[in-house]
């Protein structure tokens, strides 16, 4: 029955240029929530922002390239990476729709499981196509002559922002369990995560860090992401309002200045060549309190973008970037790397390109190359887009093959990171 009869049962039968086609009510179209929407697309578009601009080459004499960033010689550059952190905006809109798409699928009769499989197959398609891809390239690339070097960079650039999805899969797998302690918790659910992190960091800097192994550390990476996520269930739950986002803005930012000015916190949010401490792998305080102010701004905003985003100027893109959310996060690497590789071969450094990024003035000429960036990632995004997609034509063996494809090729950019 299409959504027409369901809602006007007794309607006159339409004429010819009334009839529209039946929508399945398991495939219902709902209304887009403007301002979370709009929220996802900055937040998603941070990302290439953010490692396009912090994210440089140098080109070593026989061509080759390998990774490079301004933050290592231009510290003044880091309070730039406050703005372009916006994973926790990424994480607390992805909270709050799945505690939407969770109710619809209740609603359709669907069970837990079944919805969990239709999430994370959305997450681990792209993950899964652009490795398997990149495996070919790889392959293709070395038999034309690219120097293992290069080969290496472009492997863990491409890889690297695929933790994303691994930790992204268990925030949704945890969906019902965050959903139960929103329900007993309200707002305050998202604080025993924040508690991990403070005893992890405590474990990491304080007076006993000498003695902690590392991979006690990593204990930090899903309650870190995961503060963000609940702090969304709670607010698609309607236990987080205006009153609680104002007390996690000014509770967020006046842990934020605590953290750099009285525990001299790394003052950049992403990793930096070098520095024997990081905020972001795994995840530390400081993260969890950007995280707070800025999902305290957003959902005292909403509103205001809601009436923003009517606008079909600004809408538009939005729906765009959403409709690609995830070939953007897989493929903006490669987007870079189309035009740096065949740059390395010119015979000479390409300024913002391929120069050392161990100057001011570098940011000036790396602007430039955004443009070119974003416009080849909207090529490759015409295709990519594809393995968003569900893959139906495809055979067992070929998801086999590409399967196989992708772990081999994760596997030779892990290795070169942990070497």
């Amino acid at each position: 029955m299409s959504l027409d009869e369901r809602s006007r049962p007794h309607r006159p039968l339409p004429g010819p240029a009334e009839v529209r086609p039946v929508v399945p009510r398991d495939r219902a179209v709902v209304p887009r929530d403007r301002a979370v929407d709009g929220l996802r697309a900055l937040a998603l578009l941070a990302v290439p922002t953010g490692h396009w601009l912090a994210g440089g080459f140098v080109r070593d004499a026989d061509s080759s390239l390998h990774n490079s960033s301004p933050l290592s010689a231009f510290a003044p550059l880091a309070p730039v990476t406050w703005v372009l952190q916006m994973l926790g905006i990424f994480f607390l809109v992805g909270g709050y729709a799945s505690v939407l798409s969770f109710r619809r699928a209740a609603e359709r009769g669907a069970s837990p499981g079944d919805w969990l499989r239709g999430r994370l197959a959305r997450l681990l398609r792209p993950a899964v196509g652009v490795t398997a891809v990149w495996a070919v390239i790889a392959a293709v690339l070395y038999a034309a002559g690219v120097p293992v070097t290069t080969l290496h960079t472009a492997a863990t650039l491409v890889v690297q922002p695929l933790w994303f999805v691994g930790v992204y899969a268990v925030a949704t797998a945890l969906t019902p369990y965050c959903m139960a302690a929103s329900r007993r918790l309200g707002g305050w659910a998202a604080a025993p995560l924040a508690a991990v992190i403070a005893v992890m960091d405590f474990l990491r800097y304080g007076p006993y860090a000498d003695s902690v192994p590392y991979w006690v550390t990593l204990i930090s990476l899903v309650p870190g992401w995961l503060f963000g996520y609940q702090l969304g269930l709670s607010w698609g739950e309607k236990r987080l309002g205006r009153r609680g986002a104002r007390l996690l803005l000014v509770g967020g930012a006046a842990l934020f200045a605590v953290l750099l000015l009285v525990f001299h916190y790394p003052t950049s949010m992403v990793g930096v060549p070098g520095q024997d401490r990081t905020n972001s792998h795994p995840p530390s305080l400081l993260v969890i309190a950007l995280a707070a102010a800025q999902s305290g701004a957003a959902i005292l905003l909403r509103d205001r973008i809601t009436a923003l985003l009517r606008r079909p100027a600004l809408w538009a893109p939005v729906t765009a970037v959403n409709r690609s959310a995830m070939t953007v996060l897989c493929w903006h690497q490669t987007a870079m790397l189309a035009i740096a590789v065949p740059a390395s071969f010119l015979g000479t450094t390409v300024p913002g390109l391929t120069t050392a990024p161990d100057f001011a003035a570098w940011m000036a000429t790396r602007l430039p190359w955004l443009p070119l960036f974003a416009v080849t990632l909207l090529l490759i995004a015409r295709v990519a887009r594809r393995l968003e997609m569900p893959w139906t034509g495809v055979s067992r063996g070929q998801r086999v093959c590409a399967g196989v494809l992708a772990v081999g090729f994760a596997a030779f950019a892990l290795r070169l990171t942990l070497v």
